[in-house]
């Protein structure tokens, strides 16, 4: 083996073991510093690429600015002073014919409203060669001449001097034409920032497609790299989310790692057993009103029923909804039960505490859990705000008449009143005992005595011993 070739040996050698140790340290950072390293390149070319971009922005909207405070203005002042050029002929000839100060105003008004156009381009910010002075040298022996062929005109005539009109024609094209060609020229500058902004803009995607392929590619290597020391974990890791998407939320990912994998696998499964309690919590919410439902009511009473806490249950019902549901169709019958939701929301937020409950138990039932001293002025608010509101989801004839018209279960054409709301309160103030079952009954058999009166009400019945018969219910119903 020659020299050379003995060199070129070690100089190989040296490079493989200089690759194998950079290797190895890499294996042995953490994955916040292995994907920091792996990623610096990506982030280097995105910084390029932001630069780039930011750069030609920069120039478009210098280009676009441009073209919106100075060559727009310059065209629109310009159309704007062509109209009161022939404006101005217009009154001048109209004060000869009359010879009033009112149409001498009209007149003073558009030789004004001239000058304040000719002000808005002097006025843009970028310096160029318009013939604004030249303009208004022109205007002004425009007007001079329009005011003397007025003041030269016989009050018998109702028009000017042949002489007169041939002058006022040759200033108005010769002005006319100066105004028209700075226009022209403002139209072709702003034609051609156009031109330069779609060139920048189709060069700026080509580059800015060739850096994203870049640093695209650089990612894929970096994140081959890293993936073939954390994969086993990441795939573990997968596996459990593709458990916890059919629903399996009692998962616990095998890995064994210490560095973030492993502190990745304990947030994981507090997020699975997260991810569990709001699943069984969004299986009782209402769609419509996204209020909890009959199981979070139920474990609510029951919870409240073994603290021993004094309580007020509010069962809360729509009276003639399904009437107007069938007459003013689905969508309308939605509407109302989020309104009925939100007044009652409104209500407990006002006159509540923060410890109570509102729930939607379905379709046009609600309940409210509060203590016993608030449930009057909640249940006295909800009555107030549904009474005032609900008649506006009527048309303009149901809500004179009072009523709308439909068919019972039998198809008989019935009267149905507008909506009220019935509420049935049951308190345990005086009674322990009540179970959550107990609470339910003595309000639903509450409300139907509420719906048999007219308008909304609301009926409350304290319970002071357990038991009792259905007559011994009604009776106490009745005197609340």
């Amino acid at each position: 083996m020659t020299d050379e070739q003995t060199q070129e040996v070690a100089r190989e050698q040296v490079f493989s073991r200089l690759v194998e140790g950079l290797v190895s340290k890499f294996l042995r950072l953490t994955i916040a510093k292995k994907l920091l390293l792996g990623f610096s390149s990506l982030l280097a070319l995105l910084i390029v690429i932001s630069a780039y971009a930011l750069t030609n922005l920069n120039r478009l909207n210098s280009i676009n600015d441009s073209i919106l405070l100075t060559d727009l203005p310059v065209i629109l002042a310009s159309d704007e002073m062509v109209d009161l050029i022939f404006s101005e002929e217009l009154y001048s000839r109209r004060y000869a014919v009359f010879g009033t100060e009112q149409v001498m105003n009209l007149f003073e008004d558009r030789k004004a409203e001239f000058q304040t156009q000719l002000e808005r381009i002097r006025d843009v910010p970028e310096e160029r060669d318009f013939p604004v002075d030249r303009i208004a040298a022109m205007h002004d022996q425009y007007v001079d001449l329009l005011l003397e062929a007025a003041a030269a005109t016989s009050e018998s005539s109702t028009t000017f001097a042949a002489s007169y009109d041939e002058q006022i024609k040759t200033r108005q094209e010769e002005l006319i034409a100066v105004i028209r060609e700075m226009a022209a020229e403002a139209r072709r500058d702003q034609d051609e920032k156009t031109n330069t902004t779609a060139s920048i803009g189709s060069l700026a995607f080509k580059a800015a497609a060739f850096l994203c392929g870049g640093a695209l590619l650089l990612s894929l290597l970096a994140a081959g790299l890293i993936t073939r020391n954390i994969s086993g974990a990441i795939n573990k890791l997968r596996a459990a989310t593709e458990m916890i998407s059919r629903g399996e939320f009692d998962i616990k990912p095998d890995i064994s790692n210490t560095d973030e994998l492993g502190d990745l696998a304990d947030a994981f499964v507090a997020m699975a057993e997260r991810l569990k309690h709001l699943e069984e919590t969004n299986l009782d919410t209402s769609p419509l009103t996204r209020l909890p439902g009959g199981t979070t009511i139920d474990a609510l009473m029951k919870a409240r029923i073994e603290d021993e806490v004094d309580m007020a249950f509010c069962l809360m019902d729509i009276d003639n909804f399904k009437a107007y549901n069938d007459h003013y169709g689905y969508a309308k019958g939605n509407e109302l039960i989020q309104a009925t939701a939100d007044f009652i929301s409104k209500a407990v937020a006002e006159h509540g505490g923060d410890d109570d409950f509102i729930g939607h138990i379905g379709g046009d039932d609600f309940v409210v859990i509060t203590m016993p001293e608030a449930y009057e002025a909640i249940c006295q608010t909800v009555i107030d705000a549904f009474d005032e509101e609900i008649p506006d989801f009527y048309n303009d004839s149901d809500r004179k008449r009072g009523y709308i018209v439909g068919e019972n279960r039998q198809g008989d054409e019935v009267q149905f009143p507008l909506a009220t709301i019935s509420i049935a309160v049951v308190t345990n103030a005086h009674n322990k005992e009540l179970n959550h079952i107990q609470f339910g009954e003595v309000a639903a058999e509450m409300k139907e005595h509420a719906k048999a009166k007219l308008g909304s009400v609301f009926m409350v019945e304290r319970r002071k011993r357990h038991g009792g018969s259905r007559k011994d219910r009604k009776v106490a119903a009745k005197s609340a």
